[in-house]
C-alpha cells in the first residue's frame, strides 16, 4: 500500500473518530430565568445543573459519554420559554433540567414532547404540568395541591379565627397555589374575607393594603414569588397593617428578606425539608460554598434532576431514546440523589410527601433566613 493511500486512510480515520467523539456528547439543557426579576432562582437552577454535569463528567460521564450543557434564559416569560425550547430542539438537546416557573414549563414541555425531549423541572409545582399525560414530563419537587393542603391545614389549626386575605399574581404557579390553599381552607370550614389578584411587576400596593386594613385582615396568604411578595409585606408594615404573612416556595430566596427588610420577621412559608441538611449532601454543599455560592432553595433540586437523568440513561443502556429513558425513570427507582431517594408515579410526580413549615427570622449571624418549625 503506498504512502499516499495510507495517509488518506489515516485522515479518514481521524475525521471519523473526531465525528464520533462529538456525536458521543449527550446534549442536555438547563433553562430558567437567568436574567430578570427572578434571576436568583435562575442562578440556582444553572449552578445546580453545572455542578452536576461537572461532577458526572469528572467521574467518567454516562456510558462513556460526557454531558454537554446548554443554558437557556426564559426570563420567566412563557413566550421566551417556547423560544428557548425551540432553540434546544435545533441544537440537538435531548434532556432538559428546567424550567422554573409553572407558566413557562407547561407550554415549553409541549414543545419538548413533540420533539422527543425529556424535561425534568426542579421547581414547577402546578399540578397541570403532570396531569396532561405527557410522556416526557417529570419534576424533583412536589405539587401545589400538596403544598396547599399543608398550608391550609396549618392555618385552620392555628389561625382559625383570622380574617384572611388570599392574594396571588395571576400566574399558573401563584394563582394555582393560592387556589389550592383556598380550597383546603374552605374544606376546613374557613372562608376568606378577600381574594385578590395583582400583576407581576406591580410595585405599588397601597390600594390593596388600604382595602385589607378596611376589612380588618389579620392574615395574608400570598401565592406568588419573592419579588412582589417582599414588596407587599414591606409596604403593609409601613402602612401600619399588622397581619401574619404566609406564603409558599416562591419566596424561598434570601432576596425575599432583602426586599421585605425587618417586615419579613415571623413570615410563615411552606417548602420541602432543607436539602442542605441532608447528610448525603454535606460534601456537595461544602463544594458550592467553597466556590462562593450558597446552594439554597432549588440548587440541589436542579442537581438532583441531572443525577436522575444520568442514572436512568445508564439503566436504559443508551441516551439515544429519551422515551425509553422516561419509562425507566417511572419504573426504575428509587434514584439516589443529593436531596434523598426519589421514586416516581406514572404521571412523573415524586411519590414522597415534600412540604414542611418554615419561619423567617434572624439567625445567629444576625441575618434573616428561614428555619424549619
Amino acid at each position: 500500500m503506498n504512502k499516499s493511500l495510507l495517509s488518506a486512510l489515516a485522515l479518514t480515520a481521524v475525521i471519523a473518530l473526531g465525528g464520533s467523539a462529538w456525536a458521543a456528547d449527550i446534549q442536555i439543557g438547563v433553562a430558567g430565568p437567568i436574567t430578570g426579576p427572578n434571576a436568583a432562582f435562575g442562578a440556582q437552577l444553572q449552578k445546580g445543573a453545572e455542578q452536576a454535569v461537572a461532577d458526572i463528567n469528572a467521574a467518567g460521564g454516562v456510558l462513556g459519554q460526557k454531558f454537554k450543557l446548554s443554558v437557556g434564559d426564559d426570563v420567566s416569560d412563557p413566550k421566551q420559554g417556547i423560544s428557548v425550547a425551540n432553540k434546544f430542539v435545533a441544537d440537538g438537546v435531548k434532556y432538559v433540567d428546567g424550567h422554573f416557573n409553572s407558566g413557562v414549563t407547561i407550554p415549553a414541555s409541549e414543545v419538548y414532547a413533540e420533539n422527543g425531549i425529556l424535561v425534568m423541572t426542579p421547581a414547577a409545582t402546578n399540578p397541570k404540568l403532570t396531569e396532561r399525560g405527557l410522556w416526557n414530563t417529570f419534576r424533583t419537587c412536589g405539587r401545589d395541591d400538596q403544598q396547599g393542603k399543608v398550608a391550609g391545614d396549618y392555618i385552620a389549626k392555628h389561625w382559625k379565627d383570622a380574617k384572611i386575605a388570599i392574594v396571588h399574581d395571576k400566574t399558573p404557579y401563584g394563582q394555582g397555589l393560592a387556589d389550592e390553599t383556598k380550597k383546603n381552607l374552605n374544606a376546613n370550614g374557613i372562608t376568606e374575607v378577600m381574594y385578590e389578584g395583582i400583576n407581576v411587576g406591580d410595585k405599588d400596593f397601597s390600594a390593596l393594603i388600604a382595602k385589607m386594613k378596611e376589612n380588618g385582615i389579620t392574615l395574608i396568604y400570598w401565592g406568588g414569588l419573592h419579588t412582589e411578595g417582599g414588596l407587599i409585606i414591606r409596604q403593609a408594615a409601613d402602612q401600619g397593617l399588622k397581619a401574619q404573612f404566609f406564603s409558599g416556595d416562591g419566596v424561598v430566596s434570601n432576596e425575599f428578606a432583602s426586599i421585605a427588610g425587618d417586615a419579613v420577621s415571623g413570615t410563615l412559608m411552606t417548602f420541602a425539608p432543607d436539602p442542605r441538611k441532608n447528610p448525603n449532601a454535606k460534601e456537595l454543599v461544602e463544594k458550592f460554598r467553597a466556590a462562593g455560592f450558597e446552594p439554597e432553595a432549588y440548587t440541589l433540586y436542579s442537581y438532583a434532576a441531572v443525577q436522575i437523568i444520568a442514572q436512568a440513561i445508564t439503566k436504559a443502556g443508551s441516551a439515544d431514546d429519551p422515551q425509553k429513558v422516561a419509562e425507566v425513570i417511572r419504573s426504575g427507582g428509587p434514584w439516589k440523589t443529593a436531596i434523598g431517594d426519589i421514586s416516581y408515579d406514572s404521571k412523573g410526580d415524586i411519590t414522597r410527601p415534600d412540604y414542611v413549615l418554615y419561619t423567617w427570622k434572624k439567625g445567629e449571624d444576625g441575618k434573616y433566613n428561614y428555619f424549619e418549625n
